[in-house]
């Protein structure tokens, strides 16, 4: 689950800018002062919303078709994009720590050589995972 595209609808408010809802995620709604700060306040609340329901283990729903979403006048739909990878890197970089065990002589070599082990266990997981 690395980017998910959700439809957002985006409604003129009377005393300028729009408020945002998203047709699939109920508890999601924000709002914004032009279009541009609009779409950035868009992508956040989206943000929130699908990291709250990833860390409580809730279902991510299925995203719906923009061509099916029925609009209301002075509302438009917007599709938003939203890398939950790139979120997480950006909002979760608290430190964990692991204990972990190594033969002696390859620990006493790394040693030797002044590698970090945390960097290397970092780039290999990285790379393991397909995150690179």
């Amino acid at each position: 689950m690395k980017k998910l595209f959700f439809p957002a609808v985006f409604h003129k408010a009377d005393e300028g800018g729009f408020w945002i809802s998203f047709p699939d995620l109920p508890e999601c709604m924000t709002q914004g002062e032009d279009m541009q700060n609009a779409y950035e306040m868009a992508v956040d609340a989206l943000g929130l919303a699908l990291a709250s329901r990833s860390e409580c283990k809730e279902e991510i729903p299925v995203a719906s078709d923009p061509s099916k979403i029925t609009l209301e006048a002075n509302s438009f739909c917007v599709v938003i994009e939203f890398d939950m990878l790139a979120y997480k890197k950006r909002t979760s970089s608290k430190a964990v720590k692991k204990t972990l065990s190594i033969p002696e002589w390859l620990n006493e070599e790394a040693s030797a050589m002044g590698v970090n082990f945390s960097q290397v266990l970092q780039e290999a997981l990285l790379q393991k995972c397909g995150l690179e």
